[in-house]
């Protein structure tokens, strides 16, 4: 069964910050190379924030962005929601700093954990409010420093991640364009396979903490890579198949990005060819809540989004989460 919302993307928008880091400069702080990251990862470098810089700002900066693209005044912004594993602090919620910043006045909001899939949970709750007429103007935004959780001494997570955020304006939408599905699940055990042990309730924050390094990204690649390979395929098929459509129907893919080799094992599954898959892991790495609007933006900038196409995104997180939605560009 279809989960069809009246809703659509009206406007797409993305900021990275201008500092990049290059997998030459990694292999200056960690036992690397160049190779190595490449053909594993597909990453040839990614954004970093400055000292000082949050998610907040980058959220900003794609909401201001937003906002000029398309003609938008801030006051006519009902809600904001921003996806985010990497809030500048546990509260106020990254969602009350934005509304404050771009004088949203009108605006209530909040932030939606979901790790990668944060942005595609945080698209599907945002229509809900469009498709239901109680809300006309709806900014979700993905943003995420993750660089500044990241333990620059475990060479198998400190290259994988970047920072980054984009931000979409939703609106109402006609009967053949917009959100025509969409599928979320959780699979919590998979949450001791990618997780960041320290500075919640559980572990706050301590001089211990600091000392056993638990403020940093802990992840079991092998296990992550292995069940994003399986679901974001398997998801990907199902959203196609059980609305009448075929891989030939489809216009573009937007995959989470995080390794390209789970990028190209979903492509394979599917049949698509390159010209139909959006990638652009090797720019930005994995931005985590960023990639998927991040990844949108690229595609119209690149030409390769047009009124009328069938898109696909689909993520994968920690938690696991798996998140997929099925949209008529419009």
């Amino acid at each position: 069964m279809s989960h069809r919302i009246a809703a659509k993307i009206t406007g797409v928008s993305g900021y990275v910050p201008p500092k990049v880091m290059t997998n030459a400069d990694f292999e200056k702080i960690v036992e690397t190379s160049d190779e190595w990251i490449r053909t594993r990862t597909g990453i040839r470098e990614r954004h970093v924030v400055e000292k000082g810089m949050a998610s907040s700002h980058l959220a900003t900066e794609a909401a201001k962005a937003l906002l000029a693209q398309t003609k938008t005044e801030a006051a006519e912004i009902d809600m904001i929601i921003v996806a985010s594993v990497t809030p500048d602090m546990f509260f106020p919620a990254t969602a009350c700093l934005v509304q404050c910043r771009i004088g949203a006045k009108k605006a209530w909001g909040f932030d939606l954990s979901a790790a990668c899939s944060g942005f595609s949970y945080a698209l599907t709750v945002g229509a809900q409010f469009v498709g239901a007429g109680t809300h006309k103007k709806v900014m979700v935004i993905g943003s995420d420093t993750m660089t500044t959780i990241l333990d620059y001494k475990d060479r198998a997570t400190c290259v994988l991640f970047g920072d980054g955020a984009g931000a979409v304006l939703l609106e109402s939408a006609g009967a053949n364009e917009g959100i025509l599905d969409f599928e979320h699940d959780v699979d919590g055990s998979g949450g001791e396979f990618l997780y960041m042990p320290g500075g919640g309730s559980l572990h706050p924050s301590s001089k211990e903490t600091v000392e056993k390094r638990m403020h940093y990204v802990h992840q079991e690649g092998s296990q992550v890579f292995k069940y994003a390979v399986r679901r974001m395929a398997e998801l990907s098929v199902r959203l196609i198949e059980r609305n009448g459509f075929t891989k030939d129907d489809l216009a573009l893919l937007v995959p989470h990005q995080a390794n390209l080799r789970i990028i190209r094992a979903t492509q394979e599954r599917l049949g698509l060819d390159d010209s139909k898959v959006m990638v652009n892991i090797d720019k930005y790495g994995n931005t985590t809540a960023g990639t998927i609007p991040l990844g949108l933006r690229d595609a119209i900038q690149q030409g390769r989004l047009r009124k009328g196409d069938l898109v696909l995104i689909v993520t994968v997180g920690a938690g696991y989460t798996t998140g997929g939605v099925l949209l008529r560009w419009a």
